[in-house]
C-alpha cells in the first residue's frame, strides 16, 4: 500500500471515485426534473440529506439508505435483531435534516438464500426502530440473488412531510449561530469497511474478543444499532421555528456541517470525549487523525444549529429526551465553508481534512 494512500480506500472503499461517478448520476437524473412550478418540483439540489417533492403544495420529503457493510458485523455475530434498527436510523436521521416528520419506509433485502430465521430477525429489528421514528413499514422487497451477494444487504426508502415553506437547509445561517452536538452510540453504521480491515485483517483479532477498554465483545460494540433522533428533533423543530440547520453526521464525519445552503465555516472546539471504539481503530490500525474525523462521527452522531439565544431551549428539549448534548462550536465567517478542528489542529474541506 502507498504509505500516502488512505487506509479506507485500502480497505475497498474508494469515496473520491464514489464522488466522481455521483457527478456523473447527477448530470443525467437532474434531466427528469420538471418545471420548477409544476407537480412533481424537486425543491433542493442533489447533495443534502433528503429531497423535497411538491405535490399539490405539500412537501413530501424522500431519502434512500442502508446499513452497508454492518451487515457483515451481523453475520459474523450471527446475530439479525439489531441491524434493521440501523437501516430505519440511517433513513429517518436524514428525513429530519430537511425539517420533515417521517411517516413510513419500506425496505428492500438482498440475500444470498432464503433463511425464514434471519430474515424473521431482521423484520425484528426495523420494527423495533420504526416504533422509535414513529413510522410504519409500509412494505419492502426480498430479492433472492446467490450469483450477486454473499450474505445480505439492507436498504430503506423514508418518506415525510414537510411544509414547503419550513424546509431546513441552513440558508440562514450568520456567524456566531452555535453548533449543538448529539452524542452517538459509537459508531453507528458508518465506516466499518475500514474497522474490519483494522481489526480483523491487520490486527487479526476475533469477532468475541474483549479490549478493557469496551467491556463487552468486539463484535457486539460494532453492531450497537444507531441512535434514532426522531422524537427529541421533532420536538424542536415544533417549540422552535428558528432552528436553522439539522446535519445527520453519517460518512464525512463532521464534514457534513459543509452541505448547508450557506456560505460560511464551522469552528468546533469542544467535542465531547471520544468513545474508546475510535481509538481503538485508530491505535489498532494506525489511523491517521485527518482519516479518522474524515471517515468517523468521532463521538457526535447529530447537530443543530440554532442562534445562541435558543441554545438553552434546544438543550433543554434534548435533556428532557434523555439525549446527552452539548454546545461544541460555533458558524464562524468562512466563504470556503471550512470545519475547523483547532484542537486536533485540523482543518476540512469538501471530504478531507488537512493538517494545520
Amino acid at each position: 500500500m502507498n504509505p500516502r494512500e488512505p487506509l479506507y480506500k485500502a480497505a475497498g472503499v474508494d469515496t473520491a471515485a464514489a464522488q466522481s461517478g455521483l457527478h456523473k448520476i447527477v448530470e443525467h437524473i437532474k434531466q427528469t426534473w420538471p418545471a420548477p412550478d409544476g407537480f412533481g418540483a424537486v425543491k433542493l439540489d442533489i447533495g443534502y440529506f433528503a429531497n423535497v417533492i411538491d405535490i399539490g403544495g405539500i412537501g413530501l420529503a424522500i431519502c434512500t439508505d442502508g446499513v452497508g457493510s454492518k451487515s457483515i458485523i451481523a453475520q459474523m455475530m450471527n446475530r439479525y435483531d439489531t441491524i434493521g434498527i440501523d437501516c430505519v436510523a440511517m433513513n429517518v436521521n436524514d428525513a429530519i435534516c430537511v425539517g420533515a416528520r417521517p411517516i413510513s419506509m419500506v425496505d428492500y433485502i438482498a440475500i444470498e438464500k432464503a433463511d425464514a430465521d434471519i430474515l424473521g430477525a431482521i423484520a425484528i429489528g426495523l420494527a423495533v426502530g420504526a416504533k422509535e421514528a414513529g413510522i410504519s413499514i409500509s412494505g419492502g422487497e426480498i430479492a433472492l440473488l446467490k450469483d450477486l451477494v454473499r450474505g445480505f444487504d439492507l436498504v430503506g426508502m423514508a418518506v415525510g412531510i414537510v411544509p414547503l415553506d419550513r424546509i431546513i437547509t441552513g440558508r440562514d445561517l450568520v456567524p456566531g449561530d452555535v453548533i449543538i452536538g448529539l452524542e452517538s452510540s459509537g459508531i453507528h453504521s458508518n465506516g466499518l469497511s475500514l474497522a474490519r480491515h483494522v481489526f480483523f485483517e491487520r490486527a487479526r483479532l476475533a469477532i468475541d474478543h474483549v479490549f478493557p477498554e469496551l467491556g463487552v465483545p468486539l463484535g457486539e460494540e460494532l453492531l450497537r444499532p444507531t441512535f434514532i433522533y426522531v422524537p427529541e428533533i421533532l420536538d424542536i423543530i415544533k417549540n422552535i421555528p428558528t432552528v436553522k440547520a439539522l446535519i445527520n453526521i453519517t460518512g464525512d464525519g463532521l464534514l457534513n456541517l459543509a452541505r448547508v445552503d450557506a456560505k460560511v465555516g464551522f469552528m468546533i472546539d469542544t467535542l465531547p470525549p471520544m468513545p474508546p471504539i475510535f481509538r481503538l481503530i485508530q491505535q489498532c490500525g494506525a489511523v491517521d487523525n485527518t482519516e479518522m474525523f474524515e471517515v468517523y462521527n468521532m463521538g457526535v452522531g447529530f447537530c443543530v444549529l440554532v442562534s445562541e439565544r435558543d441554545a438553552d431551549a434546544v438543550l433543554s428539549i434534548l435533556h428532557r429526551h434523555g439525549r446527552r448534548a452539548q454546545v461544541i462550536g460555533r458558524v464562524v465567517e468562512d466563504d470556503g465553508k471550512g470545519v475547523h478542528l483547532p484542537r486536533e489542529r485540523l482543518v476540512g474541506h469538501g471530504k478531507a481534512f488537512t493538517p494545520i
